[in-house]
């Protein structure tokens, strides 16, 4: 497998997943500590969820993949990404920082059914979630966005727009995955850093806006 580290102690994801600091305890030289959030990358196979991750990230990228072999022809659909060598085996995971008081731990999961089972493991305090779709296999992402919408986490679709692939609009895009009016659909180029940071700014304000909404009905804290 790739295992590549830089900092471990810089890397370390928050504790139980969801959120390290609480915007007012002061960290080294008596600064607030920023809110960390851990937000899961999903979406189906060769959809650019290690390449998302590892553009945005100002950390060196946990990846675990490992070469697709001819044992996994029969298993797994590699219509429409034919040249694809390597495979997500367990997560990618990366880190950005938005703001001064927010961090995103990001967790990209794998892609194929086969290794669905580390869902739940990776899902666990993620307040928010990135779909990945690429509309060459848009079919491929209908199982990340049903785990969402059963499991109430606040998700956003971001269209790939790969260079071979052809244009929709948004509104198509949230047409044909059958939607609802309130879930973001954005284009986006997983190979450009700012493009995925807008993407994740993106799943900030929509997160942030399910929480006042849920705040509002429950008298709950945001977050």
């Amino acid at each position: 497998m790739d295992y590549a580290h830089s900092d471990p102690a810089a890397e370390r994801p928050p504790a139980g997943g969801s959120v390290a600091g609480n915007g007012g305890s002061a960290g080294d030289g008596g600064r607030p500590l920023p809110i960390a959030i851990k937000v899961l990358v999903a979406g189906g196979f060769g959809a650019g969820k290690t390449t998302l991750v590892g553009s945005v990230s100002e950390i060196r990228p946990l990846r675990t993949e490992e070469l697709l072999t001819e044992r996994g022809v029969d298993v797994d659909d590699t219509s429409g990404v034919e040249t694809k060598t390597t495979t997500t085996v367990a997560m990618d995971f990366g880190r950005i920082t938005i703001a001064d008081d927010l961090v995103l731990y990001l967790f990209g999961t794998p892609g194929q059914d086969r290794f669905w089972f580390v869902w739940d493991e990776l899902a666990l305090g993620a307040l928010g979630a990135v779909v990945l779709a690429d509309t060459r296999r848009l079919a491929a992402c209908f199982p990340s966005v049903d785990y969402f919408e059963q499991r109430g986490t606040p998700f956003i679709v971001a269209v790939n727009c790969f260079d071979d692939a052809r244009r929709y609009r948004t509104g198509e895009v949230q047409n044909a995955l059958d939607l609802d009016p309130g879930v973001p659909v954005l284009l986006c180029d997983a190979r450009r850093r700012e493009s995925g940071k807008e993407v994740l700014i993106a799943l900030v304000e929509h997160v942030m806006a399910a929480s006042r909404r849920r705040r509002d009905m429950t008298g709950s804290p945001s977050f």
